[in-house]
């Protein structure tokens, strides 16, 4: 079965609430755990700093929304979770797309439109406050999405601009960059609209936000401050024992975002029937505490424990590096940003060339019982370091991939760049084994 790419951001700049758990966060985790899939999630904290310039709020949420995910059942293992700003290819392949988008383009991308359009009609200068954070914030969306490319970027209809611009970038990379070596750098991603996304309703009825401040919250407060915003959902003047109307009520909407079927049917008859509404709002909140506390002690733990966030981060920056960098080193490679190397000399008649010393690869066992390997440059640096693996005999398959495949195999291997280690470095030490190897 192929792979299909998916690629998540989440911009920190908020707390989330139980309209984001219901229509963002629960259905994109239940698609993360679908066979056939790779997904990427990351913290937009870069694209935070477009609209938030309140460095605490800042930090707060990445924090918050780190634990929010993996509380609500993100799986660091199955999935790649990352910082945005944890990934240094991404601010340098936004800058390589700059070089090739036009300005045009970027004056008709909505955001900055819209901004310009009050401006007028304010009577003020059109790029007044526009921020050239806010006015190139698709190239560095572009760049989230090319940096690992994503086949599908689920996004909603006021996004779809963005993705068209991500493939028309992409496309136009691919012509001036990858015509001479018939390679095409970049997938063109897709949007996937989300149609079916639950949009729920706040405390007065209107749509959820905190922008309207009607949002119930998902973790914070605890128990107490779910049940208080609970008891404070509008509801309409019946007394108990006089029949409700289900489909006028906000709270069954909430309800019904929680229960099966079966019990969402029950729960209406009994409104009919006159259950009063205070009953109505206690079993509303006892459905809701049910599926997340659970959630709620593990945010809890990880809330306390900003060392273990930020280790499981950490380690998911690792996996995105691993996929990032032969991807910008090739890019480099392809705009011309390549390393100052003496032109080949022919050699003299009957003399033999001399080889240059090849990286080695190191296969071990460490005191864990797990295997590892690590590649090793003629001078002695480790210039790649694998992950662990149960047998000897997977970690062998590894190693003869990347001697027999080059670079080309890292995208998808095991290993963690290291530090002070240049992608460049490693790319031309895989590719000479690869070369060495076909000789």
């Amino acid at each position: 079965m192929a792979t299909t790419r998916v690629l998540t951001g989440i911009t920190t700049t908020g707390t989330p609430h139980l309209g984001n758990y219901v229509g963002a966060i629960r259905p994109a985790i239940a698609a993360s755990r679908r066979d056939g899939v790779e997904s990427f999630f990351f913290l937009a904290d870069y694209h935070a700093l477009i609209k938030c310039d309140d460095p605490a709020r800042i930090e707060r949420s990445r924090m918050e929304l780190a634990a929010t995910w993996l509380a609500a059942g993100l799986d660091p293992e199955r999935v790649t979770f990352y910082r945005q700003s944890d990934i240094p290819e991404i601010p340098e392949l936004t800058w390589l797309l700059t070089c090739v988008t036009a300005k045009g383009q970027m004056n008709r991308a909505h955001a900055y439109k819209a901004a310009a359009d009050a401006n007028t009609a304010a009577g003020e200068d059109t790029d007044a406050g526009v921020t050239m954070g806010l006015y190139c914030y698709p190239i560095l969306m572009a760049a989230d999405i090319l940096m690992f490319n994503a086949h599908q970027v689920p996004v909603g209809r006021d996004q779809i601009q963005h993705i068209e611009m991500a493939r028309d970038v992409a496309q136009r990379f691919n012509h001036l960059f990858g015509a001479a070596s018939g390679r095409e750098f970049f997938v063109l991603p897709e949007a996937v609209i989300e149609e079916q996304v639950a949009v729920l309703p706040g405390l007065d009825g209107r749509k959820m936000s905190k922008s309207y401040d009607n949002t119930v919250p998902l973790f914070a407060g605890g128990p107490k401050a779910l049940k208080e915003a609970i008891a404070r959902i509008v509801t309409d003047s019946k007394l108990p024992g006089e029949p409700k109307d289900p489909d006028s009520s906000a709270l069954v909407t909430l309800f019904e975002a929680f229960a099966t079927p079966e019990q969402a049917a029950a729960f209406r008859a009994e409104l009919v029937a006159g259950l009063g509404w205070g009953e109505a709002k206690q079993r509303l909140f006892e459905l809701i505490d049910a599926e997340i506390a659970p959630m709620r002690a593990r945010y809890e733990a990880l809330i306390a424990q900003p060392a273990e966030l930020e280790a499981l981060l950490m380690a998911g920056a690792a996996k995105a590096r691993a996929t990032a960098a032969p991807l910008l080193a090739a890019l480099r490679d392809a705009v011309g940003l390549r390393r100052m190397v003496a032109a080949p000399v022919a050699a003299a008649p009957k003399a033999r060339a001399e080889k240059a010393a090849l990286p080695v690869f190191k296969q071990y066992r460490e005191a864990d019982g797990r295997f590892y390997f690590k590649l090793a440059a003629a001078d002695g640096r480790v210039l790649l370091q694998s992950s662990a693996f149960a047998g000897g005999r997977e970690a062998g398959e590894w190693v003869k991939r990347l001697k027999t495949e080059g670079s080309a195999a890292l995208a998808g291997a095991p290993v963690v760049p290291i530090e002070g280690v240049a992608a460049e470095e490693l790319v031309l030490a895989l590719d000479a084994l690869r070369a060495a190897a076909a000789e």
